[in-house]
């Protein structure tokens, strides 16, 4: 019987029609594969998935297909984004196995007395093709070695264990490839740079969002890699905004693109891609002084808040990548579609110049994804543009859109909330900090529930929070309490802290562990420091850590930031490249970023808030009222004084207090 009809998962929830008697991951699905002594059959996607949504029409709705799926196996379903932590378990397990990385849907056959796995892959097709077999013959032959060679599957089980162990005891090397990480990390870079297109080269081409914030830091230091690092920068940058990558009449990014030139993406549109890359849009506006980048994240928030944001204040997780009539309908445009659009006839000859229209058709030979045709089109910005996408953008909300996926993920709204605080300093924009604050608010009420963050708000059967929730929320809190201080969210981030190294923290070898003990994860619990497609929850917890621990003075959080900086040591000494987000902690925990605390009542907050307005945008400035209280004591100690005082620090050193506003100024003119 498919017991997925009452899932909170909308991807459970697709598939509750399926004839396959599917399960939810429980105890009591695990239960019942031991008492048939039979293997499981984990099916792990998310409802944004195209392929996922291939192979189930393919085969999960298909009754003979099912048949042979009940009749030797029980069946679950995992929605990824509610339990990464299986995800990443046995995605390791495929890469093990097969010697090359994963992906969705991931199909792993499992042995349910040890949840060790027996064979694993990602899509199958119903009959053999491109060196794939069929789907049921995975089944039958999986079940017929659960019949008959269940010692060699024991044997590889024991061997399994054996790699995992070895790869949980490599030890770390004795000394770097290079004295400097950042200068090795580059030359990755560079070694895989497509210096045409911008990004990685080859195909499918996706947005590497934490490698563009390293890039952005060199760009803007004084370092002998700056020019080459604003160089790839602005190539990337400029290929994903101008290409297929950037939706340009609803704004925000899709997924990836299939080709090596950012022209087609699968259409699925994912907060945590968006969330990264608005703030690298306005950092690289900043910095650059690129108008049309700054649009760029501007149309991404209007998008975020127009089409994910949720009744609470949270932002959903996805839109699917189909939508009635396939993959891209609601997306791409005909001649026919674009002039009934846009009746204004010189409205429409700019949009087919500007987007490509007057060329070959882009899309399956017949209709026009709209890209960029020309670097004017990228600048440009003046009214008829605007009435241009305007038009566009209300034919286009009039077809049938793709699912929304309602799922409030409390890593990747925090990981939101960073971004647009991020992006609100850079541009000196704070009207973009609201939606932050909301977001915020909003998970303290759906996901924070006696002491104990969940990974998912408003969910009654979330589990609790893993690495990354606990890290990326931190960051956010301090990237807000840098806006506006609140005692709520800074005792809430001290707790965040205490949670991190209570209950994560391998005390053992430094560094954190993504779930907790209680989260009882197969295979083990894993550390990761390198970035994937969201930035490392250790690199990001350390940063945070290290940010806190000097704001509040608690060296055990520095220390722990540094454990886990080191821990990573060998990722950074061998490949560098894949752990940006590391070694930007790195960086800051060699050289503590400058932190500047202001005690000042609320009457005197505005000639301070006026010269911190003239100050870097990169600089954290914290305004603490002067009857706050709660404060822990150091900050206690920085105690205020008529008109207002400012302690600039780096570290736990900080210089003589500044006294007046223009004072302050002064200090920062004169570096």
């Amino acid at each position: 019987m498919n017991q997925l009809a009452h899932s909170d998962s909308l991807y459970l929830r697709q598939h509750a029609d399926n004839p396959v008697d599917w399960w939810p991951w429980c105890d009591a699905a695990l239960a019942e594969a031991r008492r048939r002594d039979c293997p499981i059959l984990l099916s792990i996607g998310y409802a944004a998935c195209h392929w996922c949504h291939v192979m189930a029409h393919e085969s999960f709705e298909h009754g003979d297909t099912a048949a042979a799926m009940n009749a030797a196996y029980v069946c679950i379903k995992l929605d990824r984004e509610q339990r990464p932590d299986l995800d990443r378990a046995y995605q390791r397990a495929q890469q093990a196995l097969n010697g090359r990385p994963g992906g969705w849907p991931l199909t792993v056959f499992i042995d349910p007395h040890t949840l060790l796995p027996i064979f694993a892959g990602t899509y199958f097709p119903p009959t053999p093709r491109h060196g794939l077999p069929a789907f049921r013959q995975v089944l039958d032959g999986i079940a017929t070695a659960w019949r008959e060679q269940r010692e060699d599957i024991t044997r590889q089980g024991v061997q399994w264990h054996e790699w995992l162990a070895a790869a949980e005891t490599i030890p770390a090397p004795a000394g770097t490839k290079t004295s400097d990480p950042v200068a090795h990390a580059l030359a990755q870079i560079e070694s895989r740079f497509d210096a045409e297109h911008g990004g990685h080269r080859g195909a499918p081409k996706f947005p590497q969002a934490s490698e563009l914030e390293l890039l952005l830091d060199l760009a803007e230091a004084d370092r002998p890699e700056s020019e080459a690092a604003r160089r790839m920068l602005v190539t990337t940058l400029d290929g994903m905004a101008r290409g297929g990558l950037h939706d340009h009449i609803g704004g925000g990014f899709f997924r990836y693109c299939v080709d090596a030139d950012w022209g087609i993406p699968h259409f699925e549109k994912m907060l945590y891609d968006n969330a990264q890359l608005l703030p690298v849009y306005a950092r690289a506006a900043a910095l650059l002084q690129r108008p049309d980048y700054a649009r760029v994240a501007r149309l991404c928030l209007a998008w975020m808040q127009r089409e994910l944001r949720l009744p609470g204040g949270t932002w959903a997780s996805a839109l699917d990548a189909d939508s009635p009539g396939g993959e891209g309908a609601c997306y791409v445009w005909t001649r026919e579609t674009l002039a009934a659009a846009l009746p204004d006839a010189t409205l429409r000859t700019q949009a087919e110049h500007d987007f490509g229209l007057d060329r070959a058709p882009n899309f399956e030979g017949h209709a026009w994804h709209l890209r960029l045709a020309t670097d004017s089109a990228l600048m440009r910005e003046d009214a008829d543009g605007s009435a241009m996408r305007n038009a566009l953008l209300a034919a286009r909300q009039r077809r049938p859109p793709p699912a929304r996926d309602d799922k409030a993920l409390t890593a990747w709204n925090a990981l939101a909330s960073a971004g647009l605080c991020r992006a609100a300093r850079a541009l000196r924009a704070p009207e973009l900090v609201q939606p932050a604050a909301d977001a915020l608010a909003a998970l303290r009420g759906g996901a924070w529930r006696d002491g104990v963050l969940y990974a998912q708000a408003g969910s009654a059967t979330s589990v609790p929070g893993f690495l990354d929730d606990h890290a990326y929320l931190l960051d956010a809190l301090l990237e807000l309490l840098a806006w506006r201080w609140s005692a709520q969210d800074f005792i809430w981030a001290q707790a965040l802290a205490a949670t991190l190294c209570a209950a994560f923290e391998d005390h053992a070898r430094g560094g954190f562990f993504f779930s907790m003990a209680e989260h009882a994860t197969p295979l083990g619990r894993e550390r990761g420091f390198e970035d994937s497609s969201q930035p490392s929850g250790n690199a990001i917890a350390a940063f945070a850590l290290l940010r806190l621990g000097h704001l509040c003075g608690e060296s055990r959080w520095v220390d722990a930031a540094a454990r886990a900086i080191h821990a990573g040591h060998a990722a950074l000494a061998e490949y560098p490249a894949a752990a940006p987000s590391l070694l930007r902690a790195w960086r800051a925990w060699q050289q503590p970023e400058t932190q500047l605390i202001v005690r000042a009542s609320s009457q005197e907050q505005r000639a301070w808030n006026a010269a911190l307005a003239r100050l870097p945008a990169s600089l954290h400035a914290y305004v603490i009222p002067a009857d706050a209280t709660a404060l822990p004591p150091v900050l206690a100690a920085r105690a205020t004084l008529r008109g207002g005082v400012a302690y600039l620090c780096e570290g736990f050193t900080c210089h003589a207090p500044m006294t007046r506003p223009e004072e302050l100024v002064a200090a920062f003119s004169a570096t």
